[in-house]
């Protein structure tokens, strides 16, 4: 879009007040860039360019558009506001993809918040652990999550300061979207379900539990289980009205000895119906055994991400559907529960497997026989539409509920199942 000449022109005859002269064409071309190519309101654009050239021609800013904005609290920034924020940078990222020439993390004594450079805003890079007064950058939001972009118009300062900086330790039911610091136990590891996934699983403390997740990137490691750990700067992102935290870009320190009570709310979604699918991915399985990978082989002990291998790990599982007569749920049952419902041990399997010329089929057969069908009353934790099976009990039989689940099956005009 082409710049309004009216704005043009009062930026041209503000400048020719003080005596000097500033060409049109770039002064439209300045705010054409922030206007079109940023999405920013032509008010506040023409604060920026203002500012810009005021400091180009090495002019004072007067009062009224064009005027500095004064410093404000990380805690406090909204959304839609144009800033000036003094902090830390506490963590830099690799670009996701090349449009972004950085992103990071910021911090004061107050809070922190994302950042994002542009490519083609042609800002230098920030580095990390200075110190930066931020003038005229901008709040915006992706997903939920506040973050600050740096824009041509922004004037960054590198400041002579290495002040001690503090992060303030929130509780997990405190959490909003934007960065947070905790101080958790991690108390449940989860399968990874992406080949970029290092770890996946929940944290907990006095007051709740969350999902975390840490993707692959040079020098991160994992979480160890059952240990407290202090969290600082993490991403807390929102998905389907879901919070998780992503500690990719955190720093996580263990905490020896320490110990939390986690709420007793861990696991607290419930379903109770009848198992009525098993999945291919159950019964009997092997495991690569690459740290940090845990994916299951294929019968040719082929590792999506690390190919053939030789070694590997036994597991029994099941992947399966409870229906509760009104709606069905996908479940995954790790090795002891899966135990329990099917009456067969992990060593069993193996035996049955090594030893039966029907090896892994008999174990899935066999494990079908004892599980589906069965009324059960299962706990644990959604993700992804999927429930993490942490505690599971049969049920006595319930006539209502195997009446609507014959209704579900019962066919329809045109022969498909309700």
């Amino acid at each position: 879009m082409d710049t309004v000449p009216e704005v043009v022109e009062r930026i041209s005859l503000a400048f020719e007040a003080k005596g000097a002269t500033v060409p049109r064409e770039k002064i439209s071309g300045k705010l054409n860039l922030l206007v079109s190519e940023f999405g920013i309101p032509l008010e506040e654009a023409e604060r920026v360019v203002t500012n810009e050239l005021m400091r180009e021609y090495n002019l004072s800013p007067s009062s009224g558009a064009g005027a500095p904005a004064g410093q404000r609290a990380i805690r406090d920034l909204q959304t839609g506001e144009w800033v000036t924020v003094e902090g830390k940078v506490v963590s830099v990222s690799s670009p996701p993809i090349a449009a972004i020439a950085q992103s990071g993390i910021i911090a004061d004594s107050t809070g922190a918040i994302s950042f994002t450079i542009w490519a083609k805003a042609n800002v230098p890079p920030l580095e990390n652990w200075k110190w930066y007064r931020l003038e005229a950058a901008v709040v915006d939001e992706y997903r939920g999550v506040p973050k600050l972009n740096l824009h041509s118009g922004t004037k960054i300062q590198l400041l002579d300061d290495d002040r001690a900086l503090m992060p303030s330790i929130i509780p997990i039911q405190s959490l909003k979207p934007g960065v947070g610091s905790i101080r958790a136990k991690f108390i449940q590891e989860w399968e990874p379900r992406h080949e970029r996934m290092l770890q996946t699983g929940l944290l907990g403390d006095a007051t709740g539990t969350m999902k975390f997740i840490i993707w692959k990137e040079e020098n991160k490691e994992k979480l160890v289980l059952n240990t407290v750990y202090s969290i600082h700067y993490a991403t807390v992102e929102e998905f389907n009205g879901r919070l998780s935290l992503n500690l990719t870009s955190a720093a996580y320190f263990p905490e020896e000895g320490e110990d939390i009570d986690v709420a007793s709310s861990v696991g607290t979604d419930e379903i109770a119906g009848v198992i009525v699918h098993m999945g291919p991915g159950s019964g009997l399985i092997k495991r690569c055994p690459v740290e940090g990978c845990n994916k299951a082989l294929s019968r040719y002990n082929e590792c999506p991400i690390h190919e053939i291998q030789r070694e590997f790990r036994w597991d029994l599982r099941i992947t399966g559907v409870i229906d509760d007569g009104g709606e069905a749920t996908n479940i995954l049952v790790q090795r002891d529960i899966a135990e329990k419902l099917s009456g067969m041990t992990l060593d069993e399997a193996i035996a049955l497997a090594e030893n039966n010329p029907l090896g892994f089929d008999d174990v899935l057969d066999r494990m079908k026989n004892a599980v589906m069908g069965r009324y059960i009353r299962c706990r644990g934790s959604i993700l992804d539409g999927t429930l993490l099976v942490r505690e599971c009990t049969p049920t006595a039989f319930d006539p209502a509920l195997h009446a609507a689940l014959l209704n579900r099956a019962a066919p329809v005009p045109g022969g498909a199942p309700q």
